[in-house]
């Protein structure tokens, strides 16, 4: 079977489906399910990854095939073609085919890279490198950000990911008792800040071989109905000790699941938005000349992360 029909239809040059992955708490397997994700939906489109962690906490740098020229090739204010973008992003090989991280490649000991919080940054990103299926990996704990934006009436970053065009958040914690504590509290903030809890995806990652808790069982029961779908990701070893530097040697319970997680992504996409996907906006993009004046003038081919 061809590997771009695997999934449904391939989504089209219009479409930009957006992942936010979030954490309920550390150790959640947010990485791993982001990658994951982008390695699958490249069966029916582009992807890539984002890597918004900074770079000495982030495991991006080192599990790419193919390093790209990074993150800090990207100008900051400044326009950006497609080609700058491409060439920016590394490579990665799955068996759905090449997937794109971007991710910052500098030395350690070089100083940090001032990258934007701003999730609509990260979206025009994206778009410019024209990017079908994009992944964010995101560093924020989802609880704490939305109970403190709510304190400082201010709008969090877990709202801000939520709200970005053809956005479908997954949710991961670990598959423990404390873990499904953050997760359950994560759920409710979510709910008390009215966002889309029923378009999420949770996903339950084992951290070690066994039973699945019976608590983390009862979790997953009641959170079916609240949510569009709820998956627990396997144990496996070769992510254990190598990350996703290889994806082609994934455990073939990993590979079953992971296809699982972007047919449950691109189901609730569907059901929300139609099927198809309508095209996706473009975002509002700025000439070198109207980034010096600071005015705004349309660019067609190209966009500013800032």
């Amino acid at each position: 079977m061809n590997k771009k029909t695997q999934l449904g239809v391939p989504l089209s040059a219009q479409n930009r489906l957006f992942v936010p992955v979030l954490g309920a708490s550390g150790g959640c397997g947010r990485s791993t399910t982001a990658g994951l994700l982008a390695c699958f939906l490249a069966a029916v489109g582009s992807s890539v990854v984002l890597d918004t962690a900074p770079r000495l906490t982030s495991p991006w740098p080192s599990w790419p095939t193919e390093h790209g020229a990074g993150l800090a090739s990207v100008p900051p204010g400044r326009p950006l073609t497609r080609h700058q973008a491409h060439a920016a992003a590394s490579r990665s090989d799955g068996p759905a085919g090449k997937w794109s991280v971007l991710t910052d490649h500098q030395d350690w000991s070089h100083g940090p890279l001032d990258l934007p919080t701003d999730p609509a940054a990260w979206y025009q990103l994206a778009a410019t490198g024209a990017w079908q299926a994009v992944v964010a990996d995101t560093c924020h704990p989802v609880a704490h950000d939305i109970v403190a934006a709510r304190t400082k009436g201010q709008r969090g970053l877990t709202a801000a990911w939520c709200a970005l065009p053809f956005a479908v958040p997954v949710l991961c914690a670990p598959t423990s008792g404390t873990g499904v504590a953050a997760l359950q509290t994560a759920v409710k903030a979510i709910t008390a800040e009215g966002l889309p809890l029923q378009r999420m995806v949770v996903v339950l990652t084992a951290t070690g071989e066994g039973r699945t808790p019976p608590v983390v069982k009862a979790a997953a029961t009641m959170l079916e109905s609240q949510v569009s779908a709820v998956l627990q990701m396997p144990f496996d070893p070769h992510i254990r000790v190598h990350g996703l530097s290889d994806a082609d040697r994934l455990a073939r319970q990993t590979v079953a699941v992971g296809s699982a997680l972007v047919s449950a992504v691109l189901a609730s996409a569907h059901h929300t938005w139609g099927d198809p996907l309508p095209p996706a906006p473009v975002p509002a993009v700025l000439s070198r000349t109207a980034v010096d004046s600071r005015s705004a003038r349309p660019a067609h081919h190209e966009g500013v992360f800032t």
